[in-house]
């Protein structure tokens, strides 16, 4: 869809992402964000957590992730906003699953979309407020 077609209210995309803690490892280590809160149990729980918890960054990486893949290339994204609202609670078997879903709020005279976006665990809003602006194709 091009900024032509769209209309506030539609939805641009739906994308689900699974975490698991292979991820975690391999994102500490590039982020060099070793927190044990991310990476073991015990540690999470003497930290008040239910379980060891994905990086904040991690979970909105897969958010713009989700965006640029709808718009095409990063270079299109030129906005992103959002609070940390919930931990995701990432278990040893499985992993997390967390969807990313985009809906129009509104598209201005030059074309540019402004993007609401639900980034939820189960039933918990991760991500929120999430909103990104996408420039016209």
């Amino acid at each position: 869809m091009t900024a032509v077609e769209v209309t506030a209210g539609d939805t641009l995309f739906e994308r689900e992402f699974t975490i698991r803690r292979t991820d975690l490892v391999a994102y500490a280590h590039a982020s060099g964000d070793h927190n044990p809160i991310h990476l073991d149990d015990e540690a999470a729980r003497s930290a008040g957590l239910p379980g060891v918890i994905a990086h904040g960054m991690y979970t909105m990486g897969l958010a713009a992730r989700a965006v640029a893949e709808w718009a095409g290339s990063p270079d299109r994204v030129t906005e992103l906003t959002a609070r940390f609202a919930k931990p995701v609670v990432v278990p040893a078997e499985g992993g997390a699953s967390v969807t990313v879903v985009g809906v129009v709020r509104k598209v201005n005279d030059a074309g540019d979309i402004e993007v609401t976006m639900t980034v939820t665990c189960g039933t918990d809003k991760v991500l929120a407020p999430a909103r990104v602006t996408v420039t016209a194709a």
